[in-house]
């Protein structure tokens, strides 16, 4: 790791007391899945001697993986005898709590509600321990009322919630454009409308919102609705690359079933490879596995330029949590966090070098 530490990895390791920094959805609550898939029966020596490795994700198309994984059974393969278990969550502090409490062990979140839950424990309670997803993040607006960037000021703009990782790059966005607006009440410039992405479709179509900053699928529903797309995140990303999903452990799962970690780590290399080898096949395997989690498919006008528009990786892509976690503190929703330790890239890139591919970078965050 890089001797010079930055001064706002040093900073105060306090999270905001606010329900911020959460990946909104579409609820709070979560529920477990049925395993009457396409997976693989448990059977052979138990791994790490453990029973069960229960596992959460999001009904979500950028948790493709865990989407994939589950359905095409690369997570039970990998565990063998042990029995693989899901949880389905709705948002981020769920599956936090999830986490903490031991409902789950290992999970699949998105970066903001892996920074307040490191930051919240004071360094206690996870680790993130690979990548998953990049990108899928578009500013979605009514063609008819902003024809341009620069009509973005005065127009109302949805993000997910307050503080949520969508909510902190547009915020950042609107402050690189010279514009005022305040965080917290969302008044300003812009007006800032925090929006539950299960309703915000029918706002934009009700026309009480004149465009959305939102995340998959519901950017592309939004298109589907008439909407077009003013700009995608990755744009304003070098290399066009940013962390959407990783996966998080809690540290003492970590310590205690290392095999397991690293069971689960090979399932999610595997299938990363899978999906991005045959993209059409691995798109239509994850979307029967969000019909079966959440009771609906994505009808083809959403899926397809959705799927189009995620990139399914094992890099964490560690210096752009960094920079998200800053975009927070600038914008007055998060005291400067302790990072130092937030990532344990080791098991990962044991992974990794076993398949033959390079290693991925903590960016200076991992643990020592």
């Amino acid at each position: 790791m890089p001797a010079n530490r930055s001064p706002f990895r040093r900073g105060l390791a306090v999270a905001a007391a606010l329900p911020l920094l959460a990946l909104a959805a579409c609820g709070y609550g979560s529920r477990a899945t049925d395993d009457a898939t396409a997976e693989v029966v448990a059977e052979g020596e138990k791994t790490d001697g453990l029973d069960t490795v229960r596992i959460g994700y999001f009904g979500n198309l950028t948790h493709a993986t865990p989407l994939v994984a589950h359905r095409k059974g690369f997570f039970q393969k990998e565990l063998g005898g042990t029995r693989a278990a899901y949880q389905v969550f709705n948002a981020g502090p769920s599956e936090i709590e999830a986490l903490n409490s031991g409902s789950i062990d290992i999970g699949w979140i998105g970066p903001s509600p892996a920074i307040n839950g490191y930051t919240k424990s004071l360094g206690k309670n996870l680790r993130i321990i690979g990548g998953s997803a990049s990108g899928g993040v578009k500013l979605v607006v009514d063609p008819d009322r902003i024809k341009s960037l620069k009509d973005v000021k005065g127009k109302r703009i949805a993000t997910p919630q307050l503080g949520n990782t969508q909510d902190v790059a547009f915020l950042n966005w609107i402050a690189e454009q010279g514009w005022k607006v305040d965080a917290e009440s969302g008044k300003g410039d812009v007006s800032v409308v925090r929006s539950d992405n299960k309703v915000t479709p029918g706002a934009f179509a009700s026309g009480s919102i004149d465009g959305a900053w939102v995340p998959e699928p519901t950017a592309s529903k939004l298109v589907a609705d008439g909407g077009e797309v003013l700009l995608d995140e990755s744009d304003l990303w070098p290399d066009e690359k940013f962390v959407i999903t990783n996966i998080i452990v809690s540290q003492t799962f970590l310590s205690e079933h290392p095999e397991a970690v690293e069971a689960v780590l090979r399932a999610s290399v595997e299938t990363n490879e899978w999906i991005n080898a045959h993209p059409d096949e691995a798109k239509r395997a994850a979307n029967a596995q969000l019909e079966r989690d959440t009771g609906k498919a994505l009808p083809a006008e959403v899926l397809d330029p959705a799927w189009e528009s995620i990139r399914i990786t094992d890099d964490p892509l560690a210096a752009t949590l960094e920079a998200q976690a800053r975009h927070a503190v600038d914008a007055g929703l998060l005291e400067n966090p302790e990072l130092d330790g937030i990532y344990d890239l080791r098991p990962l890139n044991t992974v990794l070098a076993k398949a033959g591919k390079p290693a991925v970078d903590d960016a200076g965050l991992g643990t020592r």
